[in-house]
């Protein structure tokens, strides 16, 4: 008697066995005869060492020709379950087996998600001390929504995940804790009511509706009158100024804390929830106790991450200090860029820079999380085989990028759209110090930014999600080789569009994820280490595939450009062009300082600083946020301090505008008059087209489009439109409100028709934008809107 398994026609189904799935064992045998019979003895050891056995017997399926079939079912096993098994066979007096078989019961694949926290250095160089400092309340702002809450919600459920924290951005937390900082809003918070000057007034209810009206304005009622107040050109009273500077916060604090009481993790118990029911008429008093409870939330940020941390339930990474793109730095002359047309700037070639800011990031979180930092998302996704080589000698095991940049890699590109090659981690070089390179998948962590927010059930969401990972990765892994899907996004900038800031669809999400036998998260450190009180197999970066010549890019792909990621987002137009060699005169200035240490340290950081991507990317054409003008002062402003601290005259050039400085209209911000050579921004905080007539000419459609992103702190959308040409009198143009579910009963599409006039003669003077960046004056609604009732 012959006996086979593990062939052809006698295969182990599933090639991966997840925990819960049955191993089905098909056995052949020769020749067909009487009285024969197969069966399966087998053994597992579980993750704790312990070891079941047992005897399955086989069941005759079938004869073909002259072989006969048979099926053994085993199990199911537990997770990391390590089963070995022997097939056997009988025919009359004679016995028969087969050499022994192993499987490791795992899932079938590992899912590596990386949230991204970052925000850019809003506090200016210039500014005398640091109360006031801070141009905008962002960072303040997500630390009471999404940085304390996102780690401790993922900690209510058995996943495992992976938070990125650039330096720049704790830096601006420990400011605000340590330093005495504040921002404008802050500021103007703090302030009583009465105290608030005109210029100061128009400030508050310009800035304190700048958020999601949808999902953080409109579900208030009292934050909504207030809305509609302003949108209407209602005269505000003292105690509707406050009850707006107390709603512009309250409705940034996560939902937790303004549905109940929350017990951190340093003991304070944070909530708001007595405010929101209050509504109206709050005391100023009110208000300090609502800013007290913001700063229990900010002390509360690293300790949070640093616990998990310890207790293995998420990763914290880093990313090079103040957010740099690595390859740009190391050499701009490398940088790919494939739009036509595209001219580089003069030469910036500072790898000593790159690496600073590498080191600076690792020594940061050092001293915060008491370990040296295994992981980093290289700024925005950038990478190149020198950037990684830098990378990779400075102790960091492994990086993240795009599948994008797997795509263009290798002499002739690698198939990123094949699960098998996607979903792994390769190594960068044969070093013994190589990095490790995980790609994420573009569609599904973009998804979660742009698409599934718009699901009015946060179930069929969060299904959508995982059936989306079965479809398209678990249908199409062939090898038996595990496998890990990577998922890196902005853990900060979507909640606003979703309701009660994404809690229900992150929970509904994390709860599927942990219940499907076939899916296990991981964070990248516990993938290539392993984890065998989780069943989790090590997967050492030295034996990891080797990527050949890794391509430069990014995770985007510059619009207007030839398909495929690159680093057009950055430099190659002419405002881009314009910054960087401003950075290049600052820089070279710098080298030939003689000054002394102090003073060249301090020009280093306005450098290091000037040198984050943040800035380019919002220079030019193929982007645009929703304060183009301020982040362009805040640029030069770090320049010039480069230049102060060496005690060296700035050029001239440092004085003018990087970029075109358009007047932005705004439902709350709304502009009376402009001049025909103008342009204007038309923005607003919901999706939606604009129908717009110059004088008597013939109605036009047009749709707004997304602005912002990291710097947007919430989402806006808009339409510019100019210069105008002579001899036109006036704009008129309404909003038509598209967010998804939207009546059309809210105020922003009961707003009616707006009109701007042209001034032909109004001098304009840029003046030190405002959180809006508007340079002209709010006078739409007439004189009342600077009124206010005692």
């Amino acid at each position: 008697m012959n006996i086979w398994h593990n062939t052809d026609d006698a295969p182990r189904t599933p090639r991966r066995v997840s925990p819960t799935h049955q191993v089905e064992v098909i056995i052949g045998t020769w020749p067909i005869g009487p009285g024969q019979s197969a069966w399966v003895t087998w053994h597992a050891i579980s993750v704790d060492g312990s070891r079941t056995e047992g005897t399955t017997a086989a069941q005759w399926q079938r004869n073909t020709d002259v072989n006969s079939y048979w099926t053994a079912r085993l199990g199911p096993f537990a997770d990391g379950d390590q089963v070995t098994y022997t097939v056997h066979g009988s025919s009359g007096d004679e016995a028969i087996q087969t050499s022994a078989f192993a499987v490791r019961i795992r899932p079938a694949l590992y899912i590596a998600w990386l949230w991204h926290q970052h925000q850019p250095l809003y506090r200016d160089p210039a500014a005398p001390d640091a109360s006031g400092s801070y141009r905008y309340p962002w960072v303040r702002l997500h630390a009471i929504r999404d940085y304390y809450s996102m780690a401790a919600l993922a900690a209510e459920h058995d996943v495992h995940v992976t938070f990125n924290f650039t330096p720049v951005l704790l830096r601006q937390i420990d400011d605000y804790l340590q330093g005495g900082a504040t921002d404008g809003a802050l500021d103007l918070t703090r302030q009583p009511a009465e105290k608030l000057t005109r210029a100061e007034v128009e400030e508050v209810l310009s800035t304190f509706f700048d958020a999601d009206w949808h999902h953080q304005v409109h579900i208030h009622p009292r934050y909504r009158e207030l809305f509609e107040q302003r949108t209407t050109g209602a005269r505000f009273s003292r105690q509707d100024i406050r009850d707006l500077q107390m709603w512009f916060n309250l409705a940034w604090f996560g939902h937790e804390f303004r549905a109940g009481d929350v017990r951190l993790i340093t003991g304070d118990t944070v909530s708001v929830h007595r405010f929101v029911e209050k509504q109206r008429g709050f005391s100023h008093d009110d208000v300090l106790d609502m800013i007290d409870e913001q700063y229990k939330i900010l002390r509360a940020v690293v300790p949070m991450h640093r616990e998990l941390q310890k207790s293995g339930r998420i990763e914290v990474s880093t990313t090079p200090a103040f957010h740099p793109i690595l390859p740009l730095l190391i050499n701009t002359d490398h940088a790919y860029v494939d739009r036509p047309g595209t001219l580089l700037p003069t030469r910036y070639a500072y790898p000593e820079d790159a690496s600073a800011q590498v080191a600076l990031a690792c020594n940061d979180y050092l001293t915060r999380f008491g370990r040296n930092p295994a992981g980093m998302w290289p700024a925005e996704g950038a990478v190149s085989a020198e950037a990684a080589e830098m990378i990779a000698r400075h102790g960091i095991t492994w990086i993240a990028t795009d599948a994008g940049v797997l795509a263009r890699s290798g002499q002739w590109g690698y198939r990123a759209s094949e699960p098998d090659v996607l979903c792994q981690p390769y190594r960068e070089s044969d070093d013994a110090t190589a990095v490790a390179l995980f790609f994420r998948d573009t569609d599904l962590s973009d998804g979660i930014g742009f698409r599934y927010g718009q699901y009015a059930d946060a179930q069929v969401a969060a299904q959508d999600f995982v059936h989306t990972i079965e479809t398209r990765f678990l249908n199409g892994l062939h090898d038996d080789e595990d496998r890990v899907l990577t998922i890196v996004l902005d853990g900060e900038n979507a909640w606003g569009g979703y309701p009660d800031d994404g809690r229900p669809f992150l929970h509904a999400l994390y709860s599927r994820l942990a219940a499907d036998p076939r899916l296990k998260t991981v964070t990248f450190s516990e993938y290539l280490l392993g984890n065998a009180a989780r069943g989790i197999a090590a997967h050492p970066v030295s034996q990891l595939t080797r990527v050949h010549h890794l391509a430069t890019g990014s995770w985007i792909d510059e619009p207007g450009s030839a398909p495929g990621v690159d680093l057009g987002t950055w430099i190659g137009e002419p405002e881009e062009n314009a910054a960087w060699n401003l950075l290049g005169a600052a820089r070279a200035a710098f080298f030939r300082s003689p000054a002394r240490e102090a003073a060249i340290e301090r020009a280093r950081q306005s450098l290091l600083a000037a040198e984050g991507s943040d800035w380019y990317w919002w220079f030019g054409s193929d982007q645009e946020s929703r304060n183009d003008a301020a982040f362009d002062e805040l640029f030069r402003a770090h320049l010039r301090g480069a230049y102060q601290a060496l005690a060296l005259e700035a050029p001239e050039s440092l004085g003018d505008f990087i970029v075109a400085h358009p007047i932005v209209w705004t439902f709350t911000h709304p502009v009376a008059k402009i001049r025909r050579r103008d342009q204007v921004s038309i923005r607003t905080n919901c999706p939606g087209r604009l129908t717009y007539r110059i004088d008597h000419a013939p109605e036009q459609i047009a749709s707004l489009v997304p602005v912002g992103g990291v710097m947007a702190g919430a989402r806006r959308f808009q339409v510019t439109l100019g210069p105008f040409p002579a001899p036109v009198q006036r704009l008129a143009f309404r909003f038509y409100c598209e967010h998804p579910g939207c009546q059309h009963e809210a105020p922003c599409c009961l707003s009616g028709p707006q009109e701007i006039t042209f001034d032909r003669t109004r001098p304009r003077t840029p003046r030190k934008a405002s959180s809006d960046s508007s340079a002209a004056e709010p006078q739409s609604k007439g004189p009342q809107q600077w009124r206010t009732n005692g």
